[in-house]
């Protein structure tokens, strides 16, 4: 029996970002049943479906063995801790499972291909010489995961020939979306795109179109727009099933070398070594449970 695809969210409040995340796993599931592939997926806080129902709902179609890969932008706390201590739990409650867990979808050319498509919708490609980028991330206390932020960025940067990519957080981390956007205007900006670095919609990208309207009416003198986030899309299913495929048989390239959990970076000698424990969530029917270790992608079971 071919192993299972199990995708696996963080969740959140904003019922349309939930409804997103079920609208791109129905599409996801049409394209790994047309290849044979049973797929399944959940949250690990805030939102339903909890992950224990699709861990339930793959054993329960005959699976012992999952592909489990994290929805998740940059491995930050809830890729390298979260999600994989929270399979780990679901292993502990179906003995005899196991899964191996993929890398974090980013950065990727197909990110960076999505990212220059929500920029172009609001300015024109040949503009881009002109145009200068505002990249917001979500922010981490991870100085890793901050930093994979930034090198999208450059990324971006180098491949698109726009005037200048700054980068900005909206939460946990600095400089924040004004702090962002007053960089932009301070070399020399007259036009700035915002690009939201976020899968879907949610709490968290909202706060990026406010924050930058906001500081919008302090600049009236600069063109300002906000592009879209990246979206359910079949540009990220070809990702995630990469990403699948990379998790079974491929080798899983992670960086571990700047990692907060196992080196000793100054200033966050606490994250050297801590155990990792899964999240409550309240549709969970057993509480919590306890994971220990860091997977940080790879395979566990």
């Amino acid at each position: 029996m071919t192993e299972p695809l199990l995708v696996v969210g963080h969740g959140t409040v904003d019922e349309r970002g939930v409804a997103e995340f079920h609208s791109f796993l129905e599409r996801l599931k049409a394209r790994m049943t047309a290849a044979g592939v049973d797929a399944s997926g959940g949250f690990i806080e805030l939102s339903a479906p909890a992950v224990t129902e699709a861990w339930t709902e793959l054993t329960d179609a005959g699976h012992r063995r999952m592909a489990a890969v994290p929805l998740v932008l940059v491995a930050a706390g809830h890729g390298k801790g979260d999600i994989p201590a929270a399979l780990e739990r679901e292993v502990r409650r179906h003995p005899g499972t196991s899964f191996v867990f993929g890398r974090p979808l980013g950065p990727h050319p197909i990110l960076l291909d999505l990212l220059a498509e929500r920029i172009a919708e609001q300015a024109p490609r040949e503009e881009w010489a002109d145009t200068a980028v505002v990249l917001v991330g979500r922010g981490s206390t991870d100085p890793d995961a901050n930093a994979e932020v930034c090198k999208v960025s450059r990324l971006l940067q180098e491949t698109c020939g726009f005037d200048t990519v700054e980068t900005a957080f909206i939460s946990l981390a600095s400089p924040d979306v004004p702090g962002g956007l007053d960089r932009a205007r301070k070399l020399g900006a007259k036009r700035v795109v915002v690009a939201p670095y976020f899968l879907f919609d949610g709490v968290l990208p909202q706060r990026v179109v406010t924050q930058a309207r906001e500081w919008s009416q302090t600049a009236p003198e600069l063109e300002l727009h906000v592009a879209g986030y990246l979206g359910d899309c079949d540009a990220l299913v070809d990702l995630v099933v990469e990403r699948y495929h990379e998790a079974l048989h491929g080798d899983i390239r992670m960086n571990c070398d700047t990692c907060a959990y196992r080196v000793l970076l100054p200033g966050f000698e606490d994250k050297l070594g801590a155990p990792q424990t899964p999240h409550h969530h309240p549709d969970d029917p057993t509480g919590h449970g306890h994971a220990h270790g860091h997977a940080h992608g790879h395979s566990i079971g």
